[in-house]
Protein backbone atom coordinates (compact mmCIF):
# COMPACT_ATOMS: atom_id res chain seq x y z
CA UNK A 1 0.00 0.00 0.00
CA UNK A 2 1.90 3.41 -1.08
CA UNK A 3 2.24 5.32 1.92
CA UNK A 4 -0.13 8.35 2.73
CA UNK A 5 1.43 11.91 1.73
CA UNK A 6 1.64 14.28 4.58
CA UNK A 7 -0.65 17.43 4.57
CA UNK A 8 1.52 20.67 3.99
CA UNK A 9 0.32 24.18 3.85
CA UNK A 10 2.86 26.84 4.06
CA UNK A 11 1.75 29.30 6.90
CA UNK A 12 -0.67 26.21 8.90
CA UNK A 13 1.48 24.63 11.80
CA UNK A 14 2.18 20.81 11.84
CA UNK A 15 2.30 18.68 14.91
CA UNK A 16 5.40 16.48 14.53
CA UNK A 17 6.13 13.50 16.09
CA UNK A 18 9.64 11.57 15.90
CA UNK A 19 10.16 8.42 17.69
CA UNK A 20 13.17 6.22 18.45
CA UNK A 21 13.74 2.78 17.00
CA UNK A 22 12.14 0.64 18.82
CA UNK A 23 10.97 3.10 21.36
CA UNK A 24 14.70 2.89 22.67
CA UNK A 25 16.11 6.64 24.17
CA UNK A 26 17.36 9.02 22.07
CA UNK A 27 18.25 11.61 24.86
CA UNK A 28 20.54 10.06 27.69
CA UNK A 29 22.65 12.86 28.76
CA UNK A 30 22.18 16.81 29.33
CA UNK A 31 24.31 16.90 26.82
CA UNK A 32 22.60 15.38 24.41
CA UNK A 33 19.23 17.66 24.77
CA UNK A 34 21.24 20.80 24.34
CA UNK A 35 22.92 19.33 21.06
CA UNK A 36 19.57 18.82 19.23
CA UNK A 37 17.59 22.07 20.29
CA UNK A 38 20.69 23.20 19.24
CA UNK A 39 20.37 21.25 15.71
CA UNK A 40 16.98 22.00 15.68
CA UNK A 41 17.35 25.81 15.84
CA UNK A 42 20.11 25.59 12.66
CA UNK A 43 17.66 23.31 10.65
CA UNK A 44 14.66 25.75 11.33
CA UNK A 45 16.54 28.36 9.80
CA UNK A 46 18.08 26.98 7.33
CA UNK A 47 14.62 25.34 5.70
CA UNK A 48 12.45 28.20 6.81
CA UNK A 49 10.49 26.69 9.85
CA UNK A 50 9.10 28.64 12.87
CA UNK A 51 9.29 26.40 15.72
CA UNK A 52 6.12 27.29 17.90
CA UNK A 53 5.97 24.63 20.73
CA UNK A 54 8.19 21.21 21.65
CA UNK A 55 9.27 18.87 23.90
CA UNK A 56 11.51 16.68 24.28
CA UNK A 57 10.69 13.21 26.26
CA UNK A 58 13.48 10.09 26.24
CA UNK A 59 12.72 8.57 23.67
CA UNK A 60 10.33 10.72 21.41
CA UNK A 61 10.25 14.49 20.13
CA UNK A 62 7.06 16.40 20.17
CA UNK A 63 6.80 19.36 17.88
CA UNK A 64 4.44 22.26 16.83
CA UNK A 65 6.24 24.33 13.83
CA UNK A 66 5.12 26.10 11.10
CA UNK A 67 6.58 25.76 7.89
CA UNK A 68 6.50 28.69 5.41
CA UNK A 69 7.75 26.49 1.94
CA UNK A 70 6.35 23.52 1.19
CA UNK A 71 9.41 21.08 1.52
CA UNK A 72 10.05 22.97 5.29
CA UNK A 73 9.39 20.49 7.58
CA UNK A 74 10.41 17.69 5.19
CA UNK A 75 14.02 18.63 4.96
CA UNK A 76 14.34 20.05 8.72
CA UNK A 77 13.51 16.51 10.18
CA UNK A 78 16.03 14.89 7.40
CA UNK A 79 18.83 17.70 8.50
CA UNK A 80 18.22 17.46 12.07
CA UNK A 81 18.00 13.52 11.99
CA UNK A 82 21.00 12.98 10.03
CA UNK A 83 23.10 15.29 12.29
CA UNK A 84 21.98 14.04 15.54
CA UNK A 85 22.38 10.66 14.76
CA UNK A 86 25.79 11.01 13.88
CA UNK A 87 26.81 12.69 17.20
CA UNK A 88 24.56 9.75 18.96
CA UNK A 89 25.81 6.95 17.47
CA UNK A 90 29.49 8.54 17.96
CA UNK A 91 29.25 9.52 21.85
CA UNK A 92 27.23 6.14 22.43
CA UNK A 93 29.22 3.90 20.20
CA UNK A 94 26.71 2.47 18.32
CA UNK A 95 25.62 2.27 14.64
CA UNK A 96 22.76 1.76 12.92
CA UNK A 97 19.64 3.60 12.37
CA UNK A 98 17.87 5.48 15.62
CA UNK A 99 15.09 6.54 14.27
CA UNK A 100 11.69 4.78 13.56
CA UNK A 101 10.55 5.30 10.35
CA UNK A 102 8.89 7.97 9.03
CA UNK A 103 8.11 11.11 11.03
CA UNK A 104 4.52 11.55 11.79
CA UNK A 105 2.71 15.08 10.48
CA UNK A 106 -0.80 16.68 11.24
CA UNK A 107 -1.78 19.93 9.82
CA UNK A 108 -3.23 21.72 12.31
CA UNK A 109 -6.50 24.06 12.27
CA UNK A 110 -4.57 26.97 14.03
CA UNK A 111 -6.93 28.90 15.07
CA UNK A 112 -9.31 26.21 17.02
CA UNK A 113 -6.14 24.01 18.07
CA UNK A 114 -2.83 25.52 17.95
CA UNK A 115 -2.92 26.49 21.75
CA UNK A 116 -4.55 23.08 22.40
CA UNK A 117 -1.53 21.62 20.74
CA UNK A 118 0.57 24.12 22.58
CA UNK A 119 -0.95 22.37 25.93
CA UNK A 120 -0.70 18.60 24.69
CA UNK A 121 3.10 18.98 23.84
CA UNK A 122 4.23 20.68 27.10
CA UNK A 123 2.10 18.37 29.10
CA UNK A 124 3.74 15.25 27.72
CA UNK A 125 5.62 15.27 30.97
CA UNK A 126 3.18 15.15 32.76
CA UNK A 127 1.09 12.95 31.46
CA UNK A 128 3.99 10.39 31.74
CA UNK A 129 4.47 10.78 35.55
CA UNK A 130 8.23 12.82 35.12
CA UNK A 131 7.40 15.83 36.91
CA UNK A 132 4.35 16.86 38.64
CA UNK A 133 4.07 20.57 36.57
CA UNK A 134 4.95 21.34 33.19
CA UNK A 135 7.52 23.87 34.67
CA UNK A 136 9.31 21.53 36.23
CA UNK A 137 10.08 19.63 33.02
CA UNK A 138 13.54 21.54 31.40
CA UNK A 139 12.91 20.06 28.10
CA UNK A 140 10.15 22.00 26.74
CA UNK A 141 8.94 24.98 25.52
CA UNK A 142 6.60 25.58 28.39
CA UNK A 143 8.74 27.54 30.80
CA UNK A 144 9.28 30.21 27.84
CA UNK A 145 5.98 30.55 27.19
CA UNK A 146 4.82 30.60 30.63
CA UNK A 147 7.56 32.38 32.18
CA UNK A 148 9.38 34.62 29.28
CA UNK A 149 12.64 32.26 30.17
CA UNK A 150 14.16 33.49 26.36
CA UNK A 151 14.85 30.56 23.57
CA UNK A 152 16.34 31.10 20.96
CA UNK A 153 14.52 27.56 19.04
CA UNK A 154 11.26 29.23 19.25
CA UNK A 155 8.79 31.43 17.17
CA UNK A 156 5.77 32.62 18.95
CA UNK A 157 2.65 31.64 17.21
CA UNK A 158 0.50 34.58 16.52
CA UNK A 159 -2.67 33.26 18.56
CA UNK A 160 -0.04 32.94 21.66
CA UNK A 161 0.97 36.88 21.21
CA UNK A 162 -2.61 37.44 21.27
CA UNK A 163 -3.22 36.02 24.32
CA UNK A 164 -2.14 39.60 25.96
CA UNK A 165 -0.60 43.37 25.01
CA UNK A 166 2.60 43.08 26.82
CA UNK A 167 5.09 39.73 27.82
CA UNK A 168 3.82 39.59 31.37
CA UNK A 169 0.24 39.86 29.85
CA UNK A 170 0.43 37.50 27.72
CA UNK A 171 2.82 35.12 30.03
CA UNK A 172 -0.36 35.22 32.72
CA UNK A 173 -2.75 34.55 30.62
CA UNK A 174 -1.02 31.27 29.18
CA UNK A 175 -0.56 29.81 32.49
CA UNK A 176 -3.64 29.92 33.28
CA UNK A 177 -4.91 27.95 29.88
CA UNK A 178 -2.94 25.16 32.05
CA UNK A 179 -5.52 25.79 34.89
CA UNK A 180 -7.81 23.42 32.48
CA UNK A 181 -6.77 19.58 31.79
CA UNK A 182 -7.34 18.06 28.33
CA UNK A 183 -10.37 16.28 28.36
CA UNK A 184 -9.93 12.58 26.83
CA UNK A 185 -11.92 13.18 23.90
CA UNK A 186 -9.15 16.27 22.80
CA UNK A 187 -6.29 13.81 24.04
CA UNK A 188 -7.75 11.26 21.46
CA UNK A 189 -8.33 13.59 18.68
CA UNK A 190 -5.03 14.67 18.44
CA UNK A 191 -3.38 11.66 18.61
CA UNK A 192 -5.73 10.07 16.14
CA UNK A 193 -4.83 12.92 13.70
CA UNK A 194 -0.92 12.75 14.50
CA UNK A 195 -0.86 9.29 14.37
CA UNK A 196 -2.59 8.62 11.12
CA UNK A 197 -1.65 11.69 9.41
CA UNK A 198 -4.98 13.32 9.17
CA UNK A 199 -5.90 16.72 9.27
CA UNK A 200 -7.10 18.39 12.73
CA UNK A 201 -9.94 20.83 13.20
CA UNK A 202 -13.20 22.13 12.66
CA UNK A 203 -15.47 20.70 9.74
CA UNK A 204 -15.23 23.97 7.73
CA UNK A 205 -11.70 23.70 8.20
CA UNK A 206 -11.03 20.32 6.78
CA UNK A 207 -13.61 21.00 3.63
CA UNK A 208 -11.16 23.90 2.96
CA UNK A 209 -8.37 21.95 2.80
CA UNK A 210 -9.95 19.27 0.86
CA UNK A 211 -10.95 21.48 -1.21
CA UNK A 212 -7.89 23.11 -1.52
CA UNK A 213 -5.51 20.16 -2.00
CA UNK A 214 -8.11 17.93 -3.07
CA UNK A 215 -7.71 15.04 -0.79
CA UNK A 216 -9.60 13.74 1.69
CA UNK A 217 -8.14 15.18 5.08
CA UNK A 218 -10.21 12.63 7.24
CA UNK A 219 -11.14 9.00 7.07
CA UNK A 220 -14.40 8.20 5.61
CA UNK A 221 -17.46 6.90 7.60
CA UNK A 222 -18.78 3.52 7.21
CA UNK A 223 -20.99 2.99 4.57
CA UNK A 224 -19.36 5.78 2.31
CA UNK A 225 -18.99 5.83 -1.99
CA UNK A 226 -15.93 4.11 -2.35
CA UNK A 227 -16.33 4.50 -6.73
CA UNK A 228 -16.18 8.38 -5.39
CA UNK A 229 -13.40 10.31 -7.08
CA UNK A 230 -12.76 11.80 -3.85
CA UNK A 231 -11.71 8.09 -2.06
CA UNK A 232 -10.09 7.05 -5.05
CA UNK A 233 -7.81 10.04 -4.68
CA UNK A 234 -7.44 9.71 -0.94
CA UNK A 235 -6.75 6.13 -1.61
CA UNK A 236 -4.16 6.83 -3.94
CA UNK A 237 -1.89 9.50 -2.06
Amino acid sequence: MARRARFVLPGHPQHVIVRGNNRDPIFIANEDYHFYLDKLRDAANAHGCEINAYVLMTNHVHLLLTPLAETSTAKLIQQLGRYYVQYFNYAYRRSGTLWEGRYKASLIDSEAYALICHRYIELNSVRAGMVAHAVDYPWSSYRSHALGVDNPVLTPHALYQSLGDSAEARQAAYRALFDTALDAKTLDQLRVAVNKAWVLGDSQFKARISSQLERLVEPLGRGGDHKSAAFRNGKQV
